[in-house]
């Protein structure tokens, strides 16, 4: 659901009653709900609001959202030589298939 609420509001800033209304909707929960979300996604430093009259107008908070990417760049290495050693396995399963299956399709054409 957080995550639904934060793609609304990268489309764009949305006062607090259409968030409600649309993820509500969606989720089946009440505006008090997606208020409590909207305040957790706050305090996570990842929306902002600010008072327009009487409405809240709730956005992405580029500050935050670049924090969070620079948080998770720290295990994105960590990923890289393992996926590219499961890369070579799998390659080097491949051509082993290959050459296993080279002396059967060649008895198979001698014998045609």
């Amino acid at each position: 659901m957080r995550r639904r609420i934060m793609e609304l509001l990268g489309e764009g800033e949305r006062p607090a009653g259409a968030v409600a209304e649309i993820v509500g909707t969606a989720f089946g929960i009440s505006q008090p709900a997606v208020s409590q979300h909207l305040k957790a996604l706050r305090e996570a430093g990842l929306v902002t609001v600010r008072a327009e009259g009487t409405r809240r107008i709730y956005g992405v908070d580029a500050d935050g959202l670049a924090a969070v990417r620079a948080w998770l760049d720290r295990f994105a290495d960590g990923f890289a030589g393992p996926l590219d050693a499961l890369e070579t396995e799998l390659a080097r399963g491949r051509r082993e298939r290959r050459l296993a299956e080279r002396p059967a399709r060649e008895r198979r054409r001698r014998a045609a």
